[in-house]
């Protein structure tokens, strides 16, 4: 899934589920344009239980990661239960993640069209 337009927020790191189960996560990244509403992606090394996004242990180990990378502000939610694959946590990221998303390079193309 990894194209020109990805901004990578973190590398490769370790973080534990709801079971205790160490994990492997291989990044985090975003895309480098969008419209408000900016998706998380999390990609996993191993397949991750069907359900691992609604994991609130693992989710707070990955937002907690994002802040000592210096975002602030509030915790995320899942994003559509669609997006979600066998190696892949999609995050909705909140209205705040916005300044942390930009001082990564990220455009929001909405703003072109606000007067």
């Amino acid at each position: 899934m990894t194209t020109d337009t990805d901004i990578e927020l973190s590398g490769a790191f370790q973080a534990k589920d709801s079971n205790g189960r160490t994990l492997d996560v291989k990044e985090i990244r975003i895309f480098d344009e969008g419209y408000g509403i900016i998706d998380v992606y999390v990609e996993f090394a191993a397949k991750l239980d069907p359900d691992a996004y609604k994991d609130t242990v693992l989710v707070r180990q990955l937002v907690e990661r994002l802040r000592t990378l210096g975002y602030v502000g509030p915790d995320f939610g899942h994003s559509d239960p669609g997006l979600q694959e066998s190696r892949l946590i999609v995050l909705e990221a909140p209205e705040e993640f916005s300044a942390f998303a930009k001082s990564r390079g990220w455009k929001n193309l909405a703003e072109e069209f606000d007067e």
